[in-house]
């Protein structure tokens, strides 16, 4: 029996036994999307800004075996990003298969994953940076005599043909994310993406200091680094001031060969720059082994400050999972707890070693002799000489009195701060003046309290005060990064500071991520007060600085807020020029351990509450406490 069901659609089929039901074929829904979609797609995850193209342009010339590596941008890599090198090329057939998503020459069974000594080996670098710019690539192997040119846009091939060029691979990418705007649009600041793209340049070369590389940006060369030893070319990058600062670490265990250098203690920074982990020439992210370096140095430094490691594992391929993420800058170890344990007594050795941790030598020859106990001997008891006929209120023979040897003391002086003891000295603030300060302040952010004018200093770290409703504790630090926060913000928006030559200028030496962020925050620098001349090599004269700080430690500051702004990534012009001035405020506040006069502490007081925000720290730290009458009543009982 066939029946038919307008209203569902449905065919009922009946054949003998019980039936079966069938929908009536419709339209599907479900279709395969086409390549330069799915491409596009694809480049999300691994193509994220120009420094991704220039990552994985990079690292395809180090798998093909180049000793020699040139990376052009424009425009901070939006209008081109180009890398040459003198590497093994590809013949007519690589080439375009390149092109095609997973093909790759690095892995051929599931096996090859577990034993990878490549970059790259997922295949999806080109044909996911071809989805969303305009490709040329220009290669020739060492044993063709012509090379092969392809043209690539927007998955599209548009022409492959012969052409002479010279042995290796060029790849040109032009007019990055050119048919995808909205996420052109998302693309940061020139100054921005050119630090990251120095950023990963600085990972990569850090890892091959065998391999040349050059950098021209804008038709200028801006970095040229030769062959050279592993410690050479980290201060090529870091600039020449750390390689007095390293430490050399070196350990080998069956689980991992680790090596590379660590800062001495006394170079920590309150930034974590200049922090490296590698894993067989790949740079990876491991917070785990951050906590092993930084639990070796905790005892040498304060736990605000941060060393500088450049610290590489050869581990064997099996024993690590590279395939966690597209980036790859994520790895998972087999043995993380054991390596842990390694590395930590491998930084701690090493800090022993070179007199960074205090230790005693039992077995040097100028060893001073330790005397052993001799029961038969016995020690003299100590002597004290004693006058018994001392008396300080009797006369001498001379004739005077002992007592008025002493320097002589007006007592009357205790008593005239008592006689009119409501009276304050004309130069103190009265009451009522401090209670004006307050009386001006309204909303969340104001004290409906008056102040007494006594202040009183507390360990050299907090200003106590006493207030109608109890007693207010100041952080004397705090209140000073307060004051200073909203002093320097107002000489970055007007332009109102004020620079003092100084006689001897200082050095600035930066890594090539450090100058690439330098000029983001350069008129910035100008409006406080620095002054600073390039002198090229990412080296600068430091010619002026703010006149209101005092005994500066100037390049210590100027890089302070520079790693700030490297932290900060934003690219609101207001919150860079917050970060920084909060960067230079901490930098310059008073420390604690500082004794304050009364007079100190009342102009604390006073500029803290003629700030807009005096309860807490621009970066949200409290200020000001108040314990109330109540509480303390409580805690007296």
């Amino acid at each position: 029996m066939i029946g038919y069901c307008i209203s569902t659609k449905i065919v009922y089929i009946c054949i003998k036994k019980p039936y079966f039901v069938f929908k009536q074929p419709m339209s599907d829904i479900i279709h395969l999307l086409p390549d330069s979609i799915a491409n596009q797609i694809a480049a999300g995850e691994v193509i994220q800004r120009p420094a991704s193209v220039v990552k994985e342009l990079v690292e395809n010339a180090l798998d093909a075996g180049a000793s020699h590596i040139q990376i052009v941008i424009k425009d901070a890599g939006r209008t081109l990003v180009q890398v040459i090198d003198n590497g093994k090329g590809m013949s007519f057939t690589d080439l375009r298969m390149a092109f095609e998503r997973h093909a790759t020459s690095k892995i051929k069974t599931a096996d090859d994953l577990f034993s990878l000594t490549t970059m790259g080996f997922r295949g999806e670098a080109l044909p996911s940076i071809a989805a969303v710019a305009q490709v040329e690539v220009k290669t020739r192997r060492p044993e063709d005599e012509v090379g092969t040119v392809l043209l690539i846009a927007g998955s599209e091939v548009e022409k492959q043909e012969a052409v002479s060029c010279a042995e290796g691979t060029s790849i040109s990418v032009k007019n990055i994310f050119f048919n995808v705007p909205a996420r052109r649009k998302f693309l940061k600041s020139n100054e921005t993406e050119r630090r990251n793209i120095f950023t990963e340049i600085e990972r990569i070369v850090l890892v091959h200091p065998e391999v040349e590389f050059t950098l021209v940006e804008n038709d200028v060369q801006t970095l040229q680094l030769p062959v050279a030893a592993l410690r050479q070319r980290i201060s090529q990058i870091a600039g020449r001031s750390i390689n007095p600062q390293l430490i050399e670490i070196n350990a080998e265990t069956s689980l991992a060969k680790i090596h590379g250098y660590i800062s001495k203690p006394e170079f920590a920074r309150k930034t974590k720059g200049n922090q490296f982990f590698f894993v067989n020439k790949r740079y990876i992210r491991h917070p785990y082994f951050h906590k092993a370096v930084a639990s070796a140095f905790a005892p040498l430094i304060p736990a605000d400050e941060n060393p500088a490691y450049y610290i590489y594992f050869e581990v064997d391929p099996a024993s690590i999972d590279v395939n966690i993420h597209p980036t790859k800058t994520e790895v998972k170890f087999e043995n993380e707890q054991a390596l842990w344990q390694i590395l930590m007594v491998t930084v701690k050795e090493s800090l022993g070693k070179f007199n960074a941790i205090p230790s005693i030598d039992f077995d040097r020859e100028d060893a001073p002799d330790i005397p052993i106990f001799d029961p038969s001997n016995s020690a003299p008891m100590p002597r004290v000489n004693v006058n018994p006929s001392y008396n300080p209120f009797r006369a001498t023979s001379g004739g005077e009195n002992y007592h008025k040897q002493a320097p002589g003391f007006d007592w009357e002086k205790l008593y005239q701060g008592f006689e009119n003891r409501g009276d304050e000295p004309s130069d103190a603030p009265n009451e009522e003046k401090s209670a004006g300060l307050f009386a001006q302040k309204s909303g969340e952010n104001a004290f409906p309290l008056e102040i007494s004018p006594e202040h009183y200093q507390f360990k050299q770290k907090y200003i106590l005060t006493s207030v109608k409703s109890g007693l207010m504790v100041i952080d004397q630090h705090r209140a000073h990064v307060r004051i200073l926060f909203d002093k320097y913000i107002d000489q970055i928006r007007n332009r109102r500071g004020v620079s003092q030559r100084v006689l001897f200028p200082d050095m600035l030496e930066l890594s090539a991520s450090e100058a690439a962020a330098l000029p983001a925050i350069i008129d910035d620098l100008e409006a406080l007060g620095f002054e600073l001349s390039n002198l090229g090599n990412n080296t600068f004269a430091i010619q002026g600085i703010p006149a209101e700080i005092e005994n500066p430690q100037s390049a210590t500051l100027i890089r302070a807020m520079i790693d700030k702004s490297i932290e900060t990534e934003s690219n609101v012009k207001d919150d860079v020029r917050e970060s920084i001035a909060l960067s230079l405020a901490n930098q310059t506040a008073m420390p604690y351990g500082r004794t304050l006069s009364l007079d100190d502490m009342l102009l604390i007081v006073n500029q803290l509450f003629a700030t807009p925000a005096p309860n807490f720290t621009p970066d949200g730290r409290t200020v000001i406490s108040v314990i109330s009458d109540e509480e303390l009543g409580k805690r007296m009982k």
